[in-house]
């Protein structure tokens, strides 16, 4: 078989690359038409209701094709955020009002919660010794200690601490400790809350590093 008639001729060769533009070019055609075909049905439901000051549509000298239809999306998308939050406020008072019918778990959320809502305003939470020496307790880490209070203070280095109560954190007693006195952990002030609230029961995870070859010793274990 001569090479000439191996090789395929011009109209082959024309219709071939016909062929291959159509596969191409026809999803991207039909796609096209079907996206603008849509955003007109849309544009022709929606611009009738859109009032004359806002529809560019009438100070234009052409018709602003999608204006419709993004005028819906963002109507659709305001009423799904307003009902979104309509029923999870609904949601929350709800359970919030069965709660304040229980006495204790209703102390407990409301102090959770409270703390939560204020743990912004603490910058760590730390162990100091109190209300004896041996005896340590957790603290909430305010700021640095100022003005009038700093200043008569000996050393002038001293920290504002709040000592939460339990099982309700939001009452407690606001302390003035030196710097040196306070024990800073590596906790957040979210799980200090939590383990006050629960009264040590819930401790958040802690990396015990590992003892030394001979000087490990074992802690007593709690029944």
């Amino acid at each position: 078989m001569s090479e000439k008639q191996k090789r395929p001729g011009a109209g082959t060769r024309v219709r071939n690359y016909f062929l291959t533009g159509l596969i191409i070019v026809a999803p991207l055609a039909i796609t096209a038409y079907l996206t603008w075909t849509f955003i007109g049905w849309v544009d022709s439901w929606v611009k009738p209701y859109i009032p004359a000051m806002y529809n560019p549509d009438h100070y234009l000298p052409f018709a602003v094709p999608g204006f419709g239809l993004l005028t819906a999306l963002v109507l659709i998308t305001l009423i799904g955020f307003l009902t979104a939050n309509l029923v999870g406020r609904t949601i929350v008072g709800f359970g919030e009002s069965l709660l304040d019918r229980m006495p204790l778990v209703r102390s407990l959320y409301k102090g959770l919660k409270q703390i939560f809502q204020q743990s912004n305003s603490f910058k760590q939470a730390g162990l100091i010794e109190y209300p004896r020496k041996g005896l340590w307790s957790i603290v909430f880490i305010a700021t640095d200690t100022k003005g009038e209070v700093d200043h008569k203070l000996p050393g002038h280095d001293s920290i504002s601490v709040f000592l939460p109560t339990t099982p309700n954190p939001t009452s407690g007693f606001l302390l003035f400790v030196p710097r040196a006195d306070v024990i800073i952990l590596d906790m957040s002030v979210e799980e200090a809350a939590k383990m006050v609230i629960s009264a040590g029961l819930v401790s958040p995870e802690f990396p015990r590093p590992a003892p030394a070859p001979g000087k490990g010793k074992a802690k007593p274990a709690i029944a």
